[in-house]
């Protein structure tokens, strides 16, 4: 078991990862902006999904409480996507992101060596600690946990689905997963609203590299973004990923 700070600059650790667990991966759960960094936008755009995955975090703080014991743990971003996206490629350009969703981010327009300096802090940092833990105690399933926008700023006709089921190669879990999300009443996306086979690099990097099963779920935000449903998000997920833990094993 690793014992050191559960807090740092780039991560949160929520309870204690479990050989044969669930361990929640949340790569765009906060919004924080550490202090000297000045992005140089609006304050309000912070809370938009531009700058976090809306409700991510009570879905996962609460799976943890209601777990208790019962081996889950949870993971999560202590900055925001706009200070470094961690789930994207190290060559990716919205890493650092300098637009997003139309609107300039000055702030990371950075040297060469400022560059270097926030990805050690921040990615690397953040990635290293998520492979030593999944090396010291292997899960038995990683719930990769996303939420997406209702609409898109560019299309009035809202998104259909409830949640999205997303993988690259390795489908074994979300094969699982469909059918009983689909059970729970819920419109679910297969690879929809986007596919995992173009986004999805923390999973390929910690998970697919590796053989290490893995579930990647995107919960509309509207459906999250209070307690109740956060709630109600976080009981149907543990459900659903115990049973999966347990047909995969």
């Amino acid at each position: 078991m690793i014992t050191e700070a559960r807090i740092t600059e780039a991560w949160r650790l929520l309870g204690t990862p479990q050989a044969g667990g669930i361990l929640i991966v949340g790569d765009h759960a906060s919004n924080r902006v550490p202090e000297g960094i000045d992005l140089g936008i609006p304050a309000e755009l912070m809370e938009r999904h531009i700058a976090i995955d809306i409700g991510v975090a009570g879905v996962a703080e609460r799976m943890v409480e209601q777990g208790g014991n019962g081996g889950i743990a949870a993971w999560l971003a202590n900055v925001s996507r706009l200070v470094c996206d961690f789930n994207r490629d190290l060559d990716a350009p919205g890493l650092l992101p300098e637009v997003s969703d139309g609107h300039a981010i000055p702030g990371n327009v950075l040297c060469t060596e400022g560059r270097s300096a926030r990805l050690a802090r921040y990615f690397h940092a953040y990635h290293d600690g998520l492979e030593a833990r999944l090396v010291a105690a292997e899960p038995a399933l990683i719930l990769s946990l996303h939420s997406f926008t209702p609409a898109l700023a560019t299309c009035d006709n809202p998104r259909p689905w409830h949640v999205g089921v997303l993988y690259n190669e390795d489908d074994r879990a979300a094969r699982i997963a469909i059918p009983l999300l689909e059970a729970e009443g819920l419109v679910v996306g297969d690879q929809l609203p986007y596919s995992g086979k173009v986004l999805n690099a923390t999973m390929n990097r910690h998970a697919e590299a590796h053989g290490r099963p893995y579930l990647g779920i995107e919960i509309r935000q509207d459906q999250i973004e209070d307690a109740a449903g956060q709630a109600l998000w976080a009981d149907r997920m543990t459900r659903v990923c115990r049973e999966v833990a347990v047909r995969l094993g």
